[in-house]
């Protein structure tokens, strides 16, 4: 138990500096929590530093005491359980709105929204009455169905991707197509490249024999000029073709992206409403869109 208070408080000190301040608070007051309970589970250092850290965390997030009757009530908050049991739980919110939602067997439910605020304390105390043969009733289970009354699974339509529809063999198409193009363009222009290196190189050695470029402009042009003219086609072919393929890989992959945002299909009166949305996302340090839908 030493051990595990131990290293409880120093990752909250660590989640502290990384500004990881709810996380810091949670492992930081459980560590002092075993401290208390256990006396000679951290030493009267420790418990100091460990009270310090506390204090700097509880003030960039919400503090919350949830004291429930029945003690075995389940506590969830923002959908999420809490691991332990007790009669009252000492939180650490984020601060913003936040669901709790206090659930007991043979109890009625009882549903609470509050607005966390850093450095804040909040309170609740809830007793669950017992639920009535009524509610008892509507929080029942539903009796199953029998298997002869069930109505037939309905076909689900193929994936975006799925091989028997011609738009999803399109998608496969054009996601082969764009990679080759842009694969091979790329070769393309590293030979183009390559080739050009080889033409400095043997201008240098021309220069270095006093022959200029007029030379072989000369009715009796020497040797090495047909060698330089075979090296300048080779070199512009291999741009071109370069440069041509990465542009119809660019066509291609934005075709093939916007494929997956308009749901078109072959005989189809009307568009299917299960494409993509794309949703505006913010977090700490970063921020960008979210897609999401049904494929």
């Amino acid at each position: 138990m030493r051990e595990r208070a131990e290293i409880a408080g120093e990752l909250g000190l660590c989640e502290l500096a990384l500004r990881e301040h709810r996380d810091a608070a949670e492992h930081l007051a459980w560590s002092l929590e075993q401290g208390l309970e256990h006396h000679d589970a951290l030493s009267p250092a420790q418990y100091e530093r460990f009270s310090k850290g506390l204090r700097k965390a509880e003030a960039f997030v919400g503090t919350l005491i949830v004291a429930v009757d029945p003690p075995d009530a389940e506590v969830i908050v923002d959908g999420t359980p809490l691991d332990r049991t007790a009669r009252a739980h000492r939180l650490f919110l984020e601060p913003g709105q936040r669901t709790v939602r206090l659930l007991a067997t043979g109890r009625e439910e009882a549903l609470h929204v509050i607005q966390a605020v850093a450095g804040a304390r909040h309170e609740i105390a809830a007793v669950l009455p017992r639920a009535t043969a009524s509610s008892a009733k509507e929080t029942a289970p539903a009796k199953p169905m029998p298997v002869s009354a069930a109505p037939a699974a309905r076909a689900e339509a193929p994936g975006p991707l799925s091989s028997s529809s011609w738009p999803g063999v399109l998608r496969i198409a054009g996601i082969g197509l764009t990679t080759a193009t842009a694969s091979f363009g790329v070769l393309f222009m590293v030979h183009a490249r390559g080739a050009d290196g080889d033409l400095a190189e043997l201008n240098g050695k021309l220069d270095d024999l006093g022959v200029t470029s007029w030379a072989c402009r000369e009715p009796s042009p020497p040797a090495t000029c047909s060698e330089l003219s075979r090296l300048r086609r080779q070199r512009d072919q291999f741009a071109a073709l370069g440069t041509g393929l990465v542009i119809a890989s660019g066509v291609l992959g934005a075709a093939t992206i916007a494929s997956f945002f308009t749901d078109f299909g072959l005989g189809q009166a009307a568009p299917r409403r299960d494409n993509v949305a794309l949703s505006p996302m913010a977090a700490p340090g970063q921020i960008g869109l979210v897609a999401h839908g049904v494929w």
